[in-house]
């Protein structure tokens, strides 16, 4: 009995999108099976995992003393490896439960998107970090390429398709011609810089701290990259800097769109980039096929006719964006190829 045929029957499959914001994990024959967020809550003395997901994430910014709840992933990479390994082994452990017993006999054949600029250094990492968690094999793929398998781009033609996937902590730009990456960028943008200018546009402002979460609310009620709705406003609740008391500002679309276009111009540099580096061939497929969007960041209001403005190109959102690039890895499992046996 081979051993190829020995880890078919017993082993598990899971593909996963690691990422700076979300975790996600596809279980092969099964789907999606947990899309949670990227942080970890412990205790400080101890370093106890007390929660992890959606949970530590109710508690940024709200702990007591004893407690810390940590984002153990930065721009795409492992920030903190101990708590990227405590994250990973839970997540992992949470998807074999969806399995067959007898896929469990073995250690499960873990798939791995990682950003396509990363280190070898950063690559072990996650390797390490993954088998530390309890996985067996351990396979990478680089994200553009799972994102475009996700989306359904052909990417096994020889001709160019464009992806842009922009992450929690990274950006994501890549042509992909014959199954392979002709020409890429990868930018450490994402998500969390667009939250950050969303934080120092309300210190400089209003003289007003605000934390992660809300952050992000505002930026997914009146974040745009384009004047699409520019006569929203929220009401937003935060610290005053000056008294330290609970202060309310009412914020609107323009101002925040003005804050968000330093990180938008880092995204349109990388794509002119990966444009320009292309081969004249593969650049004149993408006037019919164009550029599609895929991850979070997809699904910033206006990004996409503010892409085909700067660029000429057509430009498409994906219809299940932050779905990507873990659905990517879910068709790259049934490649029996990728494994070493």
């Amino acid at each position: 009995m081979s051993t190829q045929f020995l880890a078919r029957m017993f082993s598990a499959y899971i593909g996963i999108d690691l990422g700076t914001a979300n975790c996600l994990v596809f279980v092969k024959d099964q789907g999606v099976v947990l899309n949670e967020p990227s942080v970890v809550a412990i205790k400080v003395n101890t370093h106890e995992v007390r929660a992890v997901g959606s949970e530590a994430k109710e508690m940024l910014g709200k702990t007591p003393e004893n407690l810390m709840a940590i984002r153990p992933m930065k721009d795409g990479v492992i920030g903190n490896y101990e708590v990227t390994e405590d994250m990973l082994r839970h997540f992992i452990q949470r998807a074999i439960r969806t399995v067959p017993w007898f896929k469990r006999i073995l250690r499960p054949r873990v798939l791995i998107a990682v950003p396509s600029g990363i280190t070898e250094v950063e690559r072990r990492a996650v390797m390490d970090s993954a088998k530390h968690a309890g996985a067996g094999e351990v396979v990478l793929v680089e994200e553009p390429m799972a994102a475009a398998v996700g989306v359904g781009l052909p990417v096994a033609e020889a001709a160019g398709s464009m992806i842009v996937d922009i992450g929690g902590g990274t950006t994501e730009v890549a042509v992909i011609s014959l199954s392979g990456i002709a020409n890429a960028k990868s930018v450490r943008v994402g998500g969390d810089i667009l939250d950050q200018h969303i934080i120092q546009h309300l210190k400089k402002e209003y003289n007003m701290q605000i934390g992660e979460l809300t952050a992000e609310q505002v930026k997914i009620t009146l974040g745009s990259a384009y004047p699409v709705k520019d006569d929203v406003c929220m009401d937003v609740k935060g610290l005053n800097m000056i008294d330290r008391i609970p202060k309310v500002v009412k914020v609107n679309a323009a101002e925040i769109r003005k804050a968000l276009q330093p990180p938008i111009s880092n995204i349109l540099e990388a794509v002119r980039a990966t444009l320009d580096g292309c081969k004249p061939d593969l650049a004149a497929d993408l006037i019919d096929r164009g550029i599609m969007l895929a991850g979070g960041g997809a699904k910033l209001a206006g990004l996409d006719k503010l892409l085909t403005e700067e660029t000429g190109l057509p430009v498409f959102v994906s219809e299940e964006p932050l779905n990507a690039v873990v659905n990517g890895t879910g068709v790259m499992l049934q490649e029996n190829s990728i494994w070493s046996a």
